[in-house]
């Protein structure tokens, strides 16, 4: 009999999972997890608080296509995880959470740190559970990675009393499930759906493909690239799903997307949810008379639109394959009268942008900071954005062109994401330029996680827009704007960051180069650039309050 603590399984458990990268924050019911992780060749990374970890978890996640991990002690720190959890639920981004607990033995007896954790996080996650016996920790630790990745992505959460993690159990009677047995299904389209959707096509004349997340996570970049090429048809993505087909692409027409959403007959809607983004299919966004199609793996989703002409509840690969191999040659050129009226609106859109962007003003216009960026990055490099104003300039001018290589808070809408997203995003890709665009009142949430990048040798490079508050505010109406102009450049000296500080256009440049530089020698960066407090950006309302 070989007589182990059973917090040893946690660690063994995720290592057959293939969990290689974790992010947490340390405390007493968790502390024997943690080094069993680490024991087993998981990389943990330890943070400020516990929302950053789940924020990270959720960018490895997404930049990786594996779930992330994320781990925190009781109480409190479950509480401060469970902001970053409901984060990825609303994004549908796969996370395995696992919590500690005050021991089950003294529940409800005032026990430090005692409260219902459970029912934090089933509001918070897509699954929640509490282990109670000890022997099954493996099970339930492979149900919660199952959770996260099957059907819509989402978190999972496992609840670990400390009375159960120190538990001694005898190893050989320890329950292993099957864990190699991940491999999920791709369900397809039936040969009817098939049909039908050939039928749509050749009765459409201004088709367009709206696409979302589930296209990255169903891995279908490659075969949408493909069907749109073969129909011919234009597209438009979320804005985390851009890059599925790069943004430069022939068939993209951005500066017309309100035009094109308008006036197509036909929106074939990709894995993404018809929200608040895409004004629930209704009008004007839509035209009244306009017939969708959707594939989304969740059925709910699929099956409900208004003027829904055929909804397939299936994986997107698969179902773009299939269409593909229907499709052939037959549509050739089906739609060049629609496209060539796209492309003669959107060339001259793009240039007047373009010109807007090379702005001289001082203080510096964020659109001339966009621009900068956008002229510097690498074309693969993985974006993340977070704000306000920065957020939708940098959404109307900066492109992606690889699948997952562009983050920000998702349909949530959570601001001080962007710095833990970096840092996911470069322990999931170490090797791959990560670049932060951050509101100053954004980057204020998380950052001191500046300092977690330098302990663990996380290499991104932040650009902060310093434009003195939350948001333009040029009639100075909005009560708690005003944040003021920090030398946040100097406080990422103090914690061991290269610092810049730009009030001129045209150092901004000068200033990139210097902070990739330090980055590319293993030191996390911080461009502070001050700019246009007046200059909003324009953007849809998404919420009325006026009913």
């Amino acid at each position: 009999m070989t007589i182990i603590k059973a917090y040893e399984l946690v660690g063994r458990t995720l290592a057959r999972l293939g969990v290689d990268t974790g992010f947490f924050l340390m405390g007493g019911p968790t502390h024997g997890a943690g080094n069993a992780c680490i024991a087993n060749g998981i990389r943990l990374i330890d943070v400020r608080h516990e929302q950053a970890a789940a924020y990270m978890a959720q960018a490895y996640a997404r930049v990786s296509g594996k779930p992330g991990f994320c781990m925190a002690a009781s109480g409190p720190g479950i509480v401060n995880l469970a902001a970053g959890l409901m984060n990825a639920l609303v994004d549908c981004a796969p996370v395995i959470a696992i919590g500690g607990a005050s021991p089950i033995g003294q529940s409800g007896k005032g026990a430090f740190q005692d409260i219902d954790q459970l029912a934090v996080m089933k509001p918070a996650t897509k699954w929640a559970e509490r282990v109670t016996d000890p022997l099954r920790i493996p099970e339930m630790i492979a149900a919660a990675y199952l959770q996260a990745m099957s059907g819509k992505r989402g978190p999972a959460y496992l609840d670990l009393p400390g009375d159960v993690l120190y538990r001694d159990v005898d190893e050989a009677a320890v329950f292993w499930p099957g864990l190699a047995a991940t491999a999920l299904a791709a369900p397809a389209a039936t040969q009817d759906s098939v049909e039908r959707m050939m039928e749509l096509l050749a009765q459409a004349r201004r088709p367009v493909i709206v696409s979302g997340s589930g296209v990255i996570w169903s891995g279908a970049s490659a075969p949408m690239r493909a069907f749109v090429e073969q129909a011919g048809i234009p597209f438009y993505t979320t804005p985390q799903g851009r890059g599925v087909v790069p943004d430069d692409h022939a068939l993209s027409f951005p500066a017309v997307r309100t035009r094109a959403l308008k006036d197509a007959d036909l929106v074939i809607v990709l894995g993404t949810r018809l929200n608040y983004i895409w004004n629930h299919g209704e009008a004007p966004r839509f035209s009244a008379d306009a017939q969708f199609v959707r594939v989304d793996i969740d059925p709910a989703e699929a099956m409900i639109a208004p003027r829904l002409a055929l909804g397939i509840a299936a994986d997107c690969a698969t179902v773009l394959r299939q269409w593909s191999e229907a499709l052939g040659s037959s549509s050739a050129g089906r739609y060049a009268a629609w496209t060539r009226e796209l492309a003669a609106s959107n060339q001259p859109k793009l240039a007047k942008a373009e010109a807007a962007l090379a702005t001289e003003a001082v203080p510096i216009h964020p659109q001339r900071l966009c621009k900068e960026v956008r002229d510097f990055i690498d074309r693969d490099a993985v974006l993340v954005v977070d704000g306000q104003e920065i957020l939708n300039f940098a959404r109307q001018s900066i492109p992606t062109f690889q699948p997952g290589h562009r983050l920000n808070s998702g349909p949530f809408g959570t601001m001080g994401v962007g710095l833990p997203f970096a840092l996911g995003a470069k322990a999931a890709r170490p090797d791959t330029q990560v670049v932060v665009v951050h509101g100053d009142g954004s980057f204020g949430f998380n950052a001191m996680e500046l300092d977690t990048a330098i302990r663990h040798k996380l290499p991104v490079l932040v650009v902060i827009s310093l434009n003195g508050g939350w948001t333009a505010d040029p009639q100075s109406a909005k009560p708690g704007r005003h944040l003021g102009y920090v030398r946040y450049d100097l406080m990422a000296e103090a914690l061991g960051c290269h610092g810049e500080y730009v009030e001129a256009p045209d150092e901004i440049r000068p200033a990139l180069e210097r902070a990739a530089a330090a980055v590319r020698a293993g030191q996390a960066a911080v461009v502070n650039v001050k700019t246009d407090p007046n200059a909003g950006a324009r953007t849809a309302e998404f919420t009325s309050y006026v009913t």
